[in-house]
């Protein structure tokens, strides 16, 4: 990712964690990610802010991709997981018990992803299958 690149993903990210809402920040990552196909975080970002706006499919292709990108991030298998949730598809039970593995070796994920958590939450109030599969990791 070249500087321009990355100051638009950072650009990106911020305006998210700032409160935009997930419907104006699609295209942005959208544009992101194709320009670098191999940016596994811009897939994983791509694949929440689908989940949120709820596109279970288009959210499946980015999910799945992030995670064959970098099958060590604990949220792209998230994505996934609530991605084949609501897609009804197979897989889930790998990637929820590779994160529960990860929890394990590096402690400080679980922070993360209880951030992450409910922030899909506030921003999407009962949100089925992210309740479900906060409770299989034992938030």
């Amino acid at each position: 990712m070249d500087q321009s690149e990355e100051s638009l993903f950072e650009e990106a990210l911020n305006r998210y964690k700032g409160g935009a809402p997930a419907e104006e920040l699609i295209e942005d990552f959208q544009k992101i990610a194709s320009s670098t196909p191999n940016n596994a975080a811009a897939w994983t970002c791509l694949s929440w802010l689908q989940l949120l706006c709820d596109m279970p499919l288009e959210a499946l292709r980015s999910a799945r991709y992030a995670v064959k990108l970098n099958g060590q991030d604990p949220q792209s298998r998230i994505n996934l997981s609530l991605a084949l949730l609501e897609t009804n598809s197979k897989g889930v039970r790998d990637h929820i018990d590779y994160v529960k593995r990860a929890m394990l070796v590096l402690p400080e994920l679980e922070k993360e992803l209880k951030e992450s958590f409910d922030d899909g939450l506030t921003r999407k109030p009962n949100w089925k299958t992210l309740i479900k599969i906060k409770s299989w990791l034992d938030f």
